[in-house]
């Protein structure tokens, strides 16, 4: 009886160890955020969006001076004019800053819906690269080394770079 669970004990640990090796996967990491900032493409975008952010940057604060020019006016002229006045004033100041306000958070929108309309096809250009290198290789999961904390494993960013051609 003793032999039979020593045998079934033997024959467990050799099936199991058996199975750890054929567990094993090939593993691989890649620094996407050290391809997306040095990539051509990804350099270009971001000249485009710094561009536009300054155009709406400008235009703001135009609009910032032209209220802060008409309320120093207003504030000074306030006691030599009538009530009447003051009120219309009151709201022309108003609708100065609610326009302002929304300029602002449309800009903010617009640029974050450019920022992602051109991201998004370069990231899918480095995600295929990814998977077309992790393949050719023999790998089978490729992780994001700008998130790892250990990364002994084969470091495939210079070959994905490569690729893209840069």
């Amino acid at each position: 009886m003793k032999q039979i669970k020593t045998l079934l004990i033997a024959a467990m640990l050799v099936l199991g160890a058996n199975q750890t090796i054929n567990a094993q996967t090939k593993t691989a990491h890649v620094d996407v955020s050290e391809i997306m900032t040095k990539m051509p493409a990804m350099l270009d975008a971001q000249k485009q969006l710094d561009k536009l952010s300054t155009t709406y940057d400008g235009e703001y604060k135009k609009m910032v001076e032209e209220y802060q020019g008409k309320l120093k006016k207003y504030e000074a002229e306030a006691a030599t004019v009538t009530e009447a006045v003051n009120g219309d004033r009151s709201k022309e100041v108003q609708d100065m800053q609610k326009r302002i306000v929304d300029y602002r958070d449309n800009a903010q929108k617009e640029l974050q819906q450019k920022e992602s309309d051109i991201v998004k096809p370069i990231m899918e250009k480095v995600r295929a690269s990814i998977q077309k290198v992790g393949k050719a290789k023999g790998f089978q999961y490729v992780l994001d080394g700008s998130t790892l904390l250990l990364a002994d494993g084969t470091n495939l960013t210079a070959d994905v770079k490569k690729d893209l051609g840069f």
